[in-house]
């Protein structure tokens, strides 16, 4: 996990915490999939999905493992199951 400190996606993420959820090998129902989470400064977090379709059919397509943020504050997400690297930016249109 790795807290965002970027100032390209919008104010709502900035502090956020993102989550690479790398999925089990080892069980039935598989998931991977990267969440950002909100802590409440009590003990909890609101969590959603931010990046979703590594799992396809019960069978991965990819897996996420680590976060590096670049100094244009967009994301970078290794995936170590399809061997690649996705940047994620955002942009006002």
């Amino acid at each position: 996990m790795k807290f965002y400190t970027g100032k390209m996606f919008p104010p709502k993420y900035r502090g956020a915490m993102f989550i690479a959820r790398h999925g089990p090998w080892n069980r039935t129902i598989k998931y991977a999939d990267v969440s950002v989470a909100w802590p409440d400064g009590k003990g909890g977090a609101k969590v959603e999905p931010f990046m979703t379709g590594f799992v396809e059919n019960n069978n991965y397509l990819g897996r996420p493992v680590d976060f590096l943020i670049l100094r244009d504050g967009s994301l970078l997400v290794s995936d170590d199951h399809a061997g690649a690297i996705y940047r994620i930016s955002y942009g006002k249109k």
